[in-house]
């Protein structure tokens, strides 16, 4: 059956325009569109997609008003379509805090190299967020079930098959140096999610990689660093890392770990053909030269694979691995290929990485 979209954007030739590139994929399909907010709360609730895109600025209701009200009466997936700037990156922001999953540029030019490439990442992107609802809906129906069937159901331990389990960590985490943090689809919120748990007081640096373009980074860090009580700052070459503090890599570029007397912080260009920028393997594995074993890598919710081959590096020598689990993860995918790939230590929920790092280090 085909995934079920709505499409809400004011302009009537961009709304077509996103029509025709996802009804061009046989598992999609567009079953309506809105003009502005107001008309998408009504058009969803009438219709129940998987997925809707939704513009931000639009006429009689703006796209995040909208976006708090789906999520608040029929909560989905919510494909955000955006502007590369400054005042852009904050309003995405803000939508991602209101619910919104995940977001792309509104320039195709912006979002991938050509056309023909932009039109399979947004087709790509709207596939993973139709399946991440269908596997929520599949686990409601489970938990439904179970509920009726047990009166007091025992609680439910997230980990990982025996089977796939890698070897825990060689050192015990209170002599590890710093804590790697990658992710990219529903990164974000998850991010803001573990930041906010921990103390001031956390005695280890937390080196952060996102997908996010480069105009994003800044305002991203800003707003985390408002929320948490470590600071958070988008890292700049020469950063050395140090307790309490996490730095974001830059949007667009590179962040590699260098040893030495201090641990600091370069970042370059991407090498040629290189696809994440930032990416969470190339900081990974310039861990291993530069920590060790003495590193807790976390994957969490995003596309693709971008973090394993780097977890297997630090696994290697000896690092800790955590992992994301299916239930809570937007787009089970990053942290998916550490798992498969037998590289996690443990596998937790969102909202259970705060508490584990809190008794883990403090």
């Amino acid at each position: 059956m085909a995934l079920r979209v709505v499409v809400v954007d004011d302009s009537g030739f961009f709304r077509r325009r996103i029509v025709e590139i996802l009804n061009a994929d046989i598992g999609i399909e567009v079953v309506g569109t809105a003009a502005n907010g107001m008309e998408a709360i009504e058009v969803v609730k009438r219709l129940d997609p998987d997925v809707v895109t939704m513009d931000i600025e639009m006429p009689v209701m703006d796209g995040i008003s909208a976006v708090r009200r789906i999520m608040a009466e029929s909560p989905r997936p919510i494909l955000m379509f955006s502007t590369l700037t400054t005042e852009g990156a904050k309003a995405t922001l803000d939508a991602l805090d209101a619910g919104a999953t995940d977001f792309l540029p509104k320039r195709f030019s912006e979002m991938a190299k050509d056309e023909d490439s932009a039109k399979i990442l947004l087709r790509r992107r709207v596939r993973a967020l139709g399946r991440s609802r269908l596997r929520a809906g599949s686990q409601a129906h489970v938990e439904s079930r179970d509920r009726a069937a047990f009166a007091e159901p025992a609680p439910v331990v997230t980990r990982p098959m025996t089977s796939l389990r890698a070897p825990v960590g060689t050192l015990p985490l209170h002599s590890l140096r710093a804590v790697l943090i990658g992710t990219s689809t529903g990164g974000p919120v998850a991010l803001q999610e573990v930041l906010k748990g921990l103390p001031k007081s956390f005695p280890l640096p937390i080196v952060l990689v996102q997908h996010m373009p480069a105009s994003f980074t800044p305002a991203f860090a800003e707003r985390l660093n408002s929320l948490c009580q470590i600071e958070v700052k988008e890292a700049a070459s020469g950063d050395v890392l140090k307790p309490g503090c996490a730095l974001l890599a830059p949007g667009g570029l590179q962040m590699v770990l260098e040893g030495g007397g201090q641990t600091r912080v370069r970042i370059e260009e991407s090498p040629l053909g290189t696809i994440y920028k930032p990416s969470v393997d190339i900081t990974f594995n310039s861990a291993v030269s530069a920590l060790k074993s003495q590193v807790l890598a976390v994957v969490l919710t995003g596309m693709g694979a971008d973090g394993r081959e780097g977890s297997r590096a630090l696994k290697g020598q000896g690092a800790h691995v955590w992992a994301q689990d299916a239930a809570s993860s937007v787009v089970f995918g990053m942290p998916a290929a550490v798992i498969d790939a037998g590289l996690a230590d443990h596998v937790y929920s969102l909202k259970d990485f705060g508490p584990a790092l809190v008794k883990g280090f403090c």
